[in-house]
C-alpha cells in the first residue's frame, strides 16, 4: 500500500507525527509533503506527541497570538497529509483566498443566518465518517483572559472528545498533548486544559 513521506520515515527522521490508522487524510500531492517536510527541516519546526486514533474530534490549538501560528500550522497539516476543518466568516472566502481557505478544509460561516455556528459544526461532525474539527479557543490573535466555550459545546454536542495542541515558539515546536473527554462541567473541564497550556508560550504571549 502506498503512504505519504510521514508514513514513511521514522519519527526520529521527520519534523512531523505519523498519523493514526484513524485519522481523516486529505489526499496532499507527494510534492506538497515533500516541500513542507523540507520547510519544517529547514526552518527548524519540529512537533512532539502523539495524535489519539479517533476518527472524530475537536482540536483546540494555542496559544494564538500570530498568523504565524496558522502558517506553520498549515505547513504540518500538508506534510501529515491530514484532514482537517475549521470555520471562518463567509467574507475572507473570496477570490483565490477563499479557494485556497476550502482547499484546506475551510468552510465559510454566515454569522447573520438563524442557526448558530455552534450548531453548524456539531451538525458537520455528526454527519461526518471521520473529521478532525479545529479551532482556536481564544477566539483572537490578542490576549483574553476568558476562553469562549465554542469547542465545549460542540465537543458536547457532537460527543466527541477535545485534543490540545500547544505552538511553543521558544523551541519551534507544535505539541500534541492530551486528549479529553467533555463533562458537563465546563469550568472543570476549561481549567485542566488551562492547566496543561499553562507552560507554553506563543509567539507574542502565553495561554
Amino acid at each position: 500500500m502506498s503512504v505519504g513521506l510521514p508514513e514513511r520515515n521514522a519519527l526520529r527522521t521527520s519534523p512531523v507525527l505519523l498519523l493514526p490508522p484513524n485519522a481523516p487524510r486529505a489526499g496532499t500531492l507527494k510534492l506538497w509533503q515533500w516541500l513542507t517536510v523540507a520547510l519544517l527541516r529547514v526552518s527548524g519546526w519540529h512537533m512532539r506527541g502523539a495524535w489519539p486514533d479517533v476518527s472524530k474530534m475537536v482540536i483546540i490549538a494555542a496559544p494564538h497570538s500570530s498568523v504565524w501560528d496558522a502558517v506553520w500550522g498549515f505547513a504540518v497539516k500538508l506534510a501529515m497529509d491530514m484532514a482537517i476543518v475549521f470555520m471562518g466568516k463567509k467574507e475572507i472566502f473570496v477570490g483565490p483566498l477563499g479557494w485556497y481557505l476550502r482547499r484546506l478544509g475551510g468552510v465559510p460561516v454566515d454569522r447573520a443566518v438563524p442557526v448558530g455556528v455552534v450548531d453548524q459544526a456539531i451538525k458537520r461532525i455528526c454527519e461526518a465518517d471521520r473529521i478532525w474539527f479545529t479551532l482556536a479557543p481564544e477566539g483572537t490573535r490578542r490576549r483574553v483572559d476568558r476562553w469562549k466555550p465554542g469547542f465545549w459545546k460542540i465537543a458536547r454536542g457532537a460527543n466527541v472528545p477535545v485534543c490540545c495542541v500547544a505552538f511553543h515558539f521558544p523551541e519551534k515546536c507544535i505539541i500534541v498533548g492530551p486528549t479529553y473527554e467533555m463533562t458537563d462541567d465546563f469550568e472543570a473541564d476549561l481549567a485542566r486544559i488551562r492547566a496543561w497550556y499553562a507552560p507554553f508560550q506563543g509567539k507574542h504571549r502565553g495561554a
